[in-house]
């Protein structure tokens, strides 16, 4: 018995662009930044900021009977394929899924690194607004500040509360109706 690879049309660029990314061999994680394919790996530091979230928001998370993961986004009508630090989405979205859209999460966090700060910073939170993800977390490591991003729009976010230094704590809204403390970021 034979396996085929699923078909995509040959005359549809972004969907063989996504579907050659997710096969890239010797790279476990891999995403796509307007067009282009950039390879994910975290120093330890970036993901013990991750972690530390997680942590935070973990009780809250399983209250509402979501999860927590990295899981990837697409963003349909773009050459944009991203794999967030960190995204809250519902549990019953996540299993099966290959990939969500921006507007099936709750939270959407990224923390910056040298490497991706600008396309955090920029790229990131206009696709993310555009994309209706309903928060969106800035954890800017080289600014030492975190940003929260709420009231998506096509031309952006509307609400911003940041950016803050670390150490200041971060009320989360609804749903999660948190504060979370950033002294350790």
């Amino acid at each position: 018995m034979s396996t085929r690879p699923p078909a995509y049309p040959a005359d549809d660029p972004e969907t063989a662009l996504k579907y050659a990314v997710q096969r890239i061999r010797g790279f476990d994680r891999v995403q796509v930044i307007e067009g282009f394919i950039e390879p994910l790996s975290p120093a330890w530091d970036h993901e013990s900021t991750i972690a530390k979230v997680r942590e935070r928001i973990a009780p809250k998370v399983n209250a509402l009977g979501r999860m927590a993961g990295s899981g990837d986004l697409d963003l349909p009508g773009t050459p944009n394929w991203f794999v967030p630090d960190l995204a809250v989405v519902p549990r019953e979205l996540a299993k099966g899924a290959g990939a969500l859209l921006p507007d099936q999460t709750l939270l959407v966090v990224e923390v910056t690194s040298d490497s991706s700060g600008d396309t955090d910073r920029v790229v990131k939170r206009r696709r993310y607004a555009e994309y209706g993800a309903p928060l969106y977390l800035l954890v800017d490591r080289q600014q030492r500040a975190r940003t929260l991003y709420s009231a998506p729009g096509n031309l952006g976010y509307t609400k911003v509360d940041g950016p803050h230094p670390f150490g200041t704590p971060l009320p989360l809204p609804e749903p999660f109706d948190l504060e979370l403390d950033t002294s350790e970021f």
